[in-house]
């Protein structure tokens, strides 16, 4: 991938700049479990400015069937207007290892708990759930890369990915 669009791509699974600036310049990687701990080590490493970068790029987690429950969405709502007046940025939670029936309810029950945080401790617990969003992210962007998935039509697919094969990184 070209420089540009391996940042550009680094940058939707974390927001930071010097995080994907850092992860680019460090290719080729050897394989996934490479690239993994090398963005892990990027994302412990950021400065307060970038963390607030990354954290500026982040949403309320989107969650399946929210609007159903018309109470508990009014709660989520609620639970997130007062954790960005007091944090000033949004809730981030990784949900990956999180059943899509439990994720309104752990999203809830996570605002209300570090709601009860002081401004230092939630900036290092809100770094470490960018840190596990952008490993969860990471591994699903090089899954669907056209070099990761199997040529399934084409002749120019197959080639590519036949000259490919022998290659031991990982195309980010």
């Amino acid at each position: 991938m070209p420089r540009a669009a391996a940042e550009d791509a680094l940058r939707a699974c974390c927001g930071s700049r010097a995080w994907a600036r850092r992860l680019v310049a460090h290719r080729p990687y050897p394989d996934l479990d490479a690239l993994l701990a090398a963005a892990d080590e990027a994302a412990y490493d950021l400065a307060p400015g970038s963390v607030t970068e990354a954290l500026a790029r982040e949403e309320l987690p989107r969650l399946p069937g929210a609007a159903a429950y018309s109470a508990a969405y009014t709660a989520l709502a609620a639970a997130h207007s007062a954790y960005e007046d007091r944090f000033g940025h949004a809730f981030v939670v990784c949900l990956d290892e999180v059943s899509a029936g439990e994720a309104l309810d752990h999203v809830l029950s996570g605002l209300r708990n570090r709601l009860g945080n002081d401004r230092e401790e939630e900036r290092i617990v809100a770094a470490e759930e960018l840190r596990r969003l952008a490993r969860g992210r990471i591994i699903r962007l090089v899954r669907d890369l056209p070099l990761a998935r199997p040529a399934a039509q084409g002749t120019a697919r197959r080639e590519r990915r036949e000259s490919t094969d022998d290659s031991p990184y990982v195309p980010v």
